[in-house]
């Protein structure tokens, strides 16, 4: 996240407490914050389809704010009735009449105007993996390497099945909203980005990889996908930020026992 950016808006949020401003005043410098810290304070950037759907959320919170009391309604209708017959803001009322339409009829034909896009080009979905990632400072081996819980599963099944619960954890707090309840990527967010998260049922996904692939593609999420990746609008983070390496190897082993499936091993090439 961008704190600076943040941190600005909440200085300013805190300042206009102070001032007390008008309750429409109030409600606008609310939206705009909210507009401002999800489009330019969150990285990577979020899909414009999901900053629509925040910003009509918070659309519908502050109604509903609004309409909590008559006094609310009372003052925001006569601010608007002073602000349209009041001759004080004749000008600025005229501007906004003359701004709006002329907004929605620019976009229009920016968008009439618009060269139609050629084919995007083709990507890779599994592009191959570095031979080594560092995570937090430490070497990880995806060539060569292995999860160090995965042998657990032989030798302590109750430790294994240990390190399973918590990737649960993991998975049902950080993943879930995208990758979804049964991990077929068809979450709460998963139709704001392009394309969708994968289906960790399909035998073409996880099945088909190492363990050390899905440590490299987690821990660097969309930021860290190759060149032959794209395009791809993935707001995927990079969960090196947010999680230890024990949990993001905790949540493979989740991944692979709730789909029922083993990953693939690593080949000798002779």
């Amino acid at each position: 996240m961008n704190l600076l950016i943040i941190a600005a808006v909440a200085v300013v949020m805190i300042a206009l407490r102070f001032i007390r401003p008008s309750i429409l005043i109030w409600m606008m410098a609310w939206w705009v914050a909210v507009y401002i810290v999800i489009h330019y304070g969150i990285d990577p950037p979020l899909p414009s389809s999901i900053i629509g759907l925040y910003m009509a959320i918070t659309t519908l919170v502050l109604l509903a704010y609004l309409s909590a009391t008559s006094s609310y309604l009372h003052e925001v209708s006569r601010s608007l009735l002073r602000f349209m017959v009041d001759r004080r803001y004749t000008v600025p009322l005229v501007a906004i009449l003359v701004a709006l339409p002329s907004l929605v009829a620019w976009n229009v034909y920016r968008g009439l105007s618009t060269e139609p896009a050629p084919p995007i080009s083709s990507r890779t979905i599994h592009p191959p993996p570095p031979i080594e990632i560092t995570f937090k400072g430490k070497k990880i081996d995806l060539d060569k390497g292995e999860n160090p819980y995965r042998a657990l599963e032989t030798t302590d099944t109750e430790a294994f099945r240990a390190h399973v619960e918590e990737g649960r954890r993991v998975y049902f707090q950080n993943c879930v909203f995208c990758h979804g309840d049964h991990m077929e990527g068809h979450g709460l967010y998963a139709h704001g980005f392009d394309p969708i998260p994968a289906n960790f049922n399909d035998p073409t996904t996880i099945a088909m990889l190492q363990e050390t692939y899905l440590f490299w593609r987690i821990a660097k999420g969309g930021p860290g996908l190759p060149p032959e990746s794209k395009p791809w609008a993935s707001a995927m983070p990079a969960w090196e930020h947010f999680l230890s390496e024990e949990e993001i190897w905790d949540v493979i082993l989740f991944l692979y026992d709730y789909t029922d499936s083993q990953p693939r091993s690593s080949e000798e090439v002779h």
